[in-house]
């Protein structure tokens, strides 16, 4: 084992985690509106697959990587919306609704993927450009650091950027303060003039456009081909980051950067030939999933309103 694990492997693995946490922060940062405004958003993994497949559909039709996230990101909006329309106009119950839309997502992009492409042997790419690494100068020759932070691809930067900015709207900003009324006691937030459903509908549009990002890289960057239920779960997984961050984009941030590094490391284990069945080693995010969520779920205080549908008609009836 101890010859496994040398210095250039640590951080080829470390390098790989961070490439491998993009698809799990920039839906679970997103998911923090979502569950902030008091939407328990279980079609997170929806969302991905969405952005996954019509990013994948326009970056194989332009070659343009830009265009391809663009597209992702307003799929997984798409889908948010039609989330939010049945939690906050229909009155839907949340975990259901969830559920269903994360079966239709399935079902749609799977059906959708033969009718565009067909069935074929060689399953088609995108070939998009400027999908591959970007080297900050200067930064990515930093030994050991450089390597793994500074010369990744440019969405690992916009994630940053993601987190910094949400961690400042949410904490700093009265359109934070909102967010955060609207999941916490959204009947004394709606009498201090908050529009608790219009917050709601635009943290949910924010969460979209982050998931579809998500799944796009999936998609788009890194297998560069779509397969169906792409997304393989990580949309619950960045569910359990919110917990294990308790709704903190910071904490967020580097509880992804440790189950990117899990993920890489099951892979590379088996890419070594260490005699221990496969099978086991793709458990290993998942299993960390379930540590986590028992080790911190208790712990862990979420909105107030979180799930709860809010009715106006009521406080003015009052």
């Amino acid at each position: 084992m101890s010859t496994i694990f040398t210095p250039a492997f640590i951080v080829s693995l470390l390098a790989a985690g961070v490439r491998m946490s993009i698809p799990l922060m920039l839906p679970a940062v997103g998911e923090i509106y979502a569950e902030r405004s008091g939407i328990m958003n279980i079609n997170l993994e929806g969302q991905m697959l969405m952005g996954a497949f019509f990013s994948f559909v326009v970056g194989h039709y332009t070659g343009s990587v830009i265009l391809a996230l663009l597209a992702g990101a307003l799929a997984g909006m798409l889908q948010a919306l039609l989330m939010a329309t049945a939690c906050i106009r229909w009155k839907g119950q949340h975990v259901v609704v969830g559920i269903v839309l994360n079966m239709f997502a399935l079902g749609f992009t799977s059906f959708w993927y033969r009718v565009v492409f067909g069935v074929t042997v060689a399953p088609p790419t995108a070939d998009v450009s400027g999908g591959a690494t970007t080297a900050i100068p200067g930064l990515s020759q930093i030994p050991i650091i450089g390597d793994i932070l500074f010369n990744q691809h440019f969405l690992f930067y916009i994630a940053i950027a993601v987190t910094i900015v949400s961690a400042f709207i949410l904490n700093r900003t009265f359109f934070g303060f909102k967010v955060k009324s609207a999941g916490e006691n959204p009947r004394a937030a709606e009498t201090m003039g908050v529009n608790v459903s219009r917050t709601r509908y635009l943290s949910m549009m924010i969460c979209g456009a982050l998931a579809g990002l998500g799944g796009s890289f999936l998609s788009v960057i890194s297998l560069n081909r779509f397969v169906d239920n792409i997304t393989a779960s990580r949309g619950f997984i960045a569910l359990a980051l919110v917990i294990f961050g308790r709704w903190n984009p910071i904490a967020v941030f580097f509880s992804s950067l440790l189950f990117g590094t899990a993920d890489a490391l099951q892979l590379r284990l088996q890419a070594v030939g260490l005699e221990v069945p496969f099978h086991l080693m793709l458990m290993l995010p998942y299993l960390l999933t379930v540590i986590v969520m028992i080790a911190t779920s208790k712990k862990s205080k979420a909105p107030a309103a979180l799930g709860s549908n809010y009715e106006r008609e009521k406080v003015l009836e009052k």
